[in-house]
C-alpha cells in the first residue's frame, strides 16, 4: 500500500527493519569500522562506491544513513548527503558544478552568505557570476553558454519572493545547465524543488528539520545524474556530520509537519495582524494574497512557515526601529530559526540584493513565529509597536 507523505515522514528512515528494537535508531558513534577479513574489507569498500554501508566513519553510520534516507524519501530524490551546516552544502553544491571559466547564475534572493563563496571561491578561480532578478524578469538573458549552473531560492531569503522554478529549471534544462535550489524555507515539507524540476536541492538542516535550536546541519539531496556529478567531492573535502547530530534531526523531522502547520497557522494570525498597523509599509509573507506571485505560492507550496518580514515606514529611523526589537519580550535576538521560539532582527535587505536598488525603503525587521501561544506574541507585538510613537 502507497503511504501518504505524512504517514512515510514518521516510518520511513528507521535503519534495518527489526522486529523487536527500539522506535528510534539507535546512535551509532564510529571512526573505525572492523572487518573479519581482508576480502570483506575490499567487498565493503567497493560497494560504497553505489551504496551506503559501513566502511569508515567518515563515510556515515548507520544513524546518518537513517537520516539519508528519510530526507531522500521527504524529497524523492536519488541519494542525500549530510554536511556540518547548511553553507557547507551549498559550497559543495556549487562546486561540483563551477570550473575555471565557467559561470554560475545566482537567484537575487539567495541566502547571503552566498556571496561571500563567490567572492572568496568563485572570483578568485576565474569562475564569473551573475544575479537575476527575483521576479526572474532577466533570467533568461543573464544565461551565457559558458554557465555551468543555476542556483537558486524559492521563496526566497528575507522578502520570500517566489520564482516560477518548472519555467526556470526548462530554460536552463534546454540549454544543458543543471539547476540547484535552496529549501531551506520549504525544508522538504512545503515545497519540493526536485518535483518542481530542480536536479539539486539544498536544506539547512540546522532550521526546521532539527526544530529545536540545537544542530549545526546541512543536507544536499539530488537526482541521480547530479549525484553522479558532485560524486565523491564531499568526501574528498572531509564533510561530515556527527551521528548525535544526525539523531537529533531525525527525532525533530518525526513532527514536522505537525510544527510547520503550527507556525505557518499563527505566522499568517500575526502577518494579518501587522498588515492593519498605520506603522507598517509592508508585510512580506507568501500566503499573503498580495503578495508578489502569489500565485506562484498557492501553485507551488503545501503552505506557509513562520517566517515574516515588515517594513516600516519611512519615517521610522533604524534607532526607532531597534528599540522596537529591545523591547520585546517573548521574541529572542539571534540569528538562526526555524525552532520552537519566536526571534527578531532588523533585515538587511539593500546588501543582500544587488539585480534591482532597495536603497530609499523603510526599515525591513524580519520575525520567526514560534509555538508560542499567538495571542501572547500579538500582545508583545503591540506593546512593543507602540514604542515606535513614542
Amino acid at each position: 500500500m502507497a503511504h501518504k507523505l505524512k504517514t512515510r515522514l514518521i516510518h520511513a528512515g528507521r535503519g534495518a527493519a527489526r522486529d523487536i528494537g527500539p522506535v528510534n535508531p539507535p546512535v551509532m558513534r564510529a571512526s573505525t569500522i572492523l572487518f573479519d577479513s581482508i576480502t570483506t574489507w575490499r567487498d565493503a569498500r567497493k560497494r560504497r562506491e553505489t551504496e551506503r554501508l559501513l566502511s569508515y566513519g567518515a563515510r556515515g553510520t548507520e544513524t546518518a544513513f537513517a537520516l539519508e534516507e528519510l530526507i531522500t524519501e521527504l524529497e524523492g530524490g536519488y541519494r542525500a548527503q549530510l554536511f556540518p551546516t547548511g553553507l557547507a552544502a551549498i559550497a559543495v553544491t556549487i562546486m561540483g558544478y563551477a570550473r575555471a571559466g565557467g559561470h554560475v547564475l545566482f537567484a537575487d534572493s539567495v541566502y547571503a552568505p552566498v556571496r561571500t563563496i563567490c567572492s572568496h571561491f568563485l572570483k578568485p578561480n576565474n569562475i564569473s557570476y551573475d544575479f537575476f532578478k527575483t521576479d526572474g524578469s532577466d533570467f533568461e538573458e543573464k544565461l551565457r553558454p559558458e554557465t555551468q549552473l543555476v542556483f537558486a531560492e524559492s521563496p526566497g531569503s528575507l522578502l520570500y519572493e517566489m520564482l516560477d522554478l518548472p519555467e526556470i529549471c526548462r530554460i536552463a534544462h534546454e540549454r544543458g545547465i543543471p539547476v540547484a535550489v535552496d529549501n531551506t524555507w520549504g525544508s522538504g515539507w512545503l515545497y519540493n524543488p526536485l518535483e518542481l524540476g530542480a536536479d539539486v536541492s539544498v536544506i539547512a538542516a540546522t532550521k526546521y528539520l532539527c526544530g529545536h535550536s540545537d544542530v549545526m546541519m546541512g543536507i544536499m539531496v539530488a537526482n541521480e545524474k547530479a549525484w553522479k556529478q558532485i560524486g565523491e567531492l564531499p568526501e574528498a573535502l572531509g564533510q561530515v556530520s556527527s551521528a548525535d547530530d544526525a539523531s537529533l534531526v531525525l527525532r525533530g523531522m518525526r513532527t514536522l509537519s505537525t510544527r510547520l502547520a503550527v507556525h505557518g497557522q499563527s505566522a499568517m494570525t500575526v502577518a494579518k495582524w501587522l498588515q492593519q498597523r498605520p506603522e507598517v509599509k509592508k508585510v512580506y509573507y507568501p500566503g499573503l494574497a498580495d503578495h508578489p506571485r502569489n500565485d506562484l505560492y498557492e501553485r507551488d507550496c503545501k503552505g506557509g512557515n513562520g517566517l515574516l518580514t515588515i517594513e516600516l515606514k519611512p519615517e521610522y529611523t533604524l534607532a526607532q526601529a531597534e528599540t522596537f526589537i529591545d523591547s520585546l519580550a517573548l521574541f529572542g535576538i539571534g540569528a538562526s530559526w526555524g525552532g520552537y521560539e519566536s526571534l527578531v532582527l532588523p533585515a538587511n535587505v539593500t546588501g543582500a540584493r544587488s539585480a534591482t536598488d532597495w536603497s530609499g525603503h523603510g526599515q525591513f525587521i524580519r520575525f520567526h513565529i514560534g509555538l508560542e501561544d499567538v495571542s501572547d506574541l500579538l500582545a508583545d507585538l503591540e506593546q512593543g509597536i507602540n514604542t515606535l510613537n513614542k
